[in-house]
């Protein structure tokens, strides 16, 4: 499926005089460079530079990025550079193999800074994903976003920015077309947040007996979950940042409220992958299934990102996702949702 995030056809340069918010931070604590040979602050002077951290599996990120591609592609020949700085939640997303695998998946062709030992991260003293950097080609950032939305905004902050550099500002950008989990979030129907589940950020967990760290346990889902409530079946370790099936047919379940649902997962044996299946109020989802799952619900979990199991398409109601894992050794991080 596909949704259309609308993007304005005619931009104008804002009028507003942009404040200094200091300098831009070098590039030197990066552990690696994708698509680019490193590059540095001094080596960026004269060209507009937009730096946006970003972690792979991050929903909200993934949501951003239609936007910096657009940008990128529009704006690169008149003097933009664009540099994504990779800064892993997860520690699967400290290796730099998967880093370069999704960025080969996801089709980022701009500057990639790989920053798996939080490096840049502290040098910008940044808090956020996805968090946005806007420096002008006298190397002075000149405004900041944090998270989604804004992109009006933003695309503005960088015509006026290429406008004063003296470069040639093109036609605004064309409308974004974004589909599956890079589809804008249903907001107004989203009452449910992201939840971890591993124990160091557990929450609204409802298996009877509560949660056991570090040791293989047999969990029993109650009756009934309330709201935003969720809980695992079957044998299960739980560590600090996932959850990892330990028996055949180990099931998590979730009542949600959203029209689309996530689960960052991936394999924890070798060789994957781990069949598993998606029921939404013990239904398969037909075609409210998510882009990583057929009409009955079957999906395949062969390497570790983020899935998308549910994208409803009629009216938003309380619902339950069940996703069961044929065999041993899935290892399940976060629901999100859009």
């Amino acid at each position: 499926m596909t949704a259309q995030q609308s993007q304005p056809t005619g931009l104008h340069t804002a009028l507003v005089e942009l404040p200094v918010r200091g300098r831009l931070p070098a590039f030197d604590s990066a552990t690696a460079w994708i698509n680019t040979p490193p590059l540095t602050a001094a080596g960026l002077r004269g060209k507009v530079v937009v730096v946006n951290f970003w972690t792979y599996t991050c929903v909200n990120w993934l949501r951003q990025l239609p936007y910096l591609r657009a940008w990128h592609r529009t704006y690169g020949d008149a003097g933009l550079v664009l540099v994504g700085v990779h800064t892993p939640e997860f520690t699967f997303e400290t290796d730099t193999g998967n880093v370069r695998r999704a960025v080969r998946q996801l089709e980022i062709d701009y500057p990639v800074a790989v920053d798996s030992d939080y490096g840049v991260w502290g040098d910008f003293d940044n808090r956020y994903w996805p968090a946005l950097y806007f420096a002008d080609a006298s190397g002075r950032v000149r405004h900041h976003h944090f998270g989604e939305g804004e992109y009006r905004q933003s695309e503005m902050v960088i015509r006026q920015l290429l406008g004063v550099a003296g470069s040639g500002v093109p036609a605004a950008v064309s409308p974004t077309v974004a589909s599956s989990v890079e589809a804008a979030a249903d907001w107004h129907n989203l009452r449910t947040p992201e939840t971890y589940l591993g124990y160091q950020r557990l929450w609204n967990f409802a298996s009877a007996g509560g949660a056991v760290l570090g040791e293989r346990h047999d969990y029993t889902r109650p009756a009934v979950l309330h709201l935003n409530q969720w809980a695992l079946s079957g044998e299960w370790s739980m560590g600090h940042e996932a959850a990892v099936s330990r028996a055949t047919n180990a099931r998590v379940s979730y009542r949600f409220h959203a029209r689309d649902v996530n689960l960052v997962m991936g394999p924890s044996v070798y060789p994957p992958p781990v069949p598993f299946r998606v029921l939404v109020d013990g239904r398969p989802p037909g075609s409210d299934a998510g882009s990583d799952v057929d009409a009955d619900g079957n999906g395949t979990l062969a390497e570790q990102r983020l899935y998308q199991l549910v994208r409803q398409t009629g009216p938003i109601s309380d619902r339950t996702v069940e996703v069961t894992f044929a065999d041993p050794g899935a290892e399940i991080y976060a629901f999100t949702f859009g």
